[in-house]
């Protein structure tokens, strides 16, 4: 797979790589288990939180082993060169390290334009109003403390909302974060699950939650708890 081929040419630090599926059934299994046969650190994961991107990345952070947990699409997307320098800022500190598209040497190649300019206008938006550590909140590709993730929690059940919502949850916390730029190269293959009509109402939730007085893990916590017992 040539996506991963570019990961573990990239990563010099240990790692283990997850792969998370919906579904054991999934063609992607027996790929993934071909190649772990010359990739000890490669694992193939089935969700059991449901479908979706936010409950494979909730499941991702939830099984792994590493105090840095570094998400990144299996489009192809995201650099690989780029973990390393992620995690070390993780490590180094901050809750999150976010891959930026729109600060200073980053970029974004291709893509939808509409679902561009939204990206860009909420990173920047909330980089100059809401002193966010990043001009790139809505980016997936981020590295996380572990921890961090973990304490906070993930209240996200959809799509693509956990970048921006981890983001806020640190503001509020008042959490480091930091960005390194990044060149985004649209998908070579394949059709974006995307959908930004039925994604917006989902985001402009985390946009909101972002501006706010400083809060407590048990303050975000019962608020999520509470939130989640309405959708309930």
């Amino acid at each position: 797979m040539p996506v991963l081929d570019r990961l573990f040419g990239a990563v010099t630090l240990v790692c283990e790589v997850l792969v998370v599926v919906d579904a054991p059934d999934d063609t992607t299994v027996a790929v993934i288990e071909e190649y772990a046969q010359g990739q000890p650190g490669l694992r193939c994961t089935v969700n059991t939180y449901g479908r979706g991107p936010a409950n494979a990345i909730r499941f991702g952070i939830e099984v792994a082993t590493a105090p840095v947990t570094v998400v990144t699409m299996a489009d192809g997307c995201d650099d690989p060169r780029q973990i390393d320098d992620l995690t070390r800022l993780v490590e180094r500190g901050v809750s999150v390290a976010a891959a930026s598209r729109y600060m200073p040497g980053g970029q974004q190649v291709g893509g939808p334009w509409l679902k561009a300019l939204i990206s860009k206008w909420a990173g920047l938006s909330l980089w100059l109003l809401a002193h966010l550590g990043t001009r790139d909140a809505t980016n997936s590709f981020k590295a996380y403390s572990t921890d961090f993730v973990r304490s906070v929690g993930i209240d996200s059940r959809d799509g693509f909302e956990i970048g921006i919502e981890l983001i806020a949850k640190a503001k509020r916390l008042r959490r480091p974060v930091a960005e390194l730029p990044t060149i985004w190269l649209d998908r070579q293959a394949g059709v974006s699950n995307f959908k930004i009509a039925q994604w917006i109402p989902k985001y402009l939730r985390w946009y909101r939650f972002a501006f706010g007085p400083r809060l407590s893990v048990a303050q975000i916590r019962a608020r999520s708890a509470r939130s989640l017992s309405k959708g309930a």
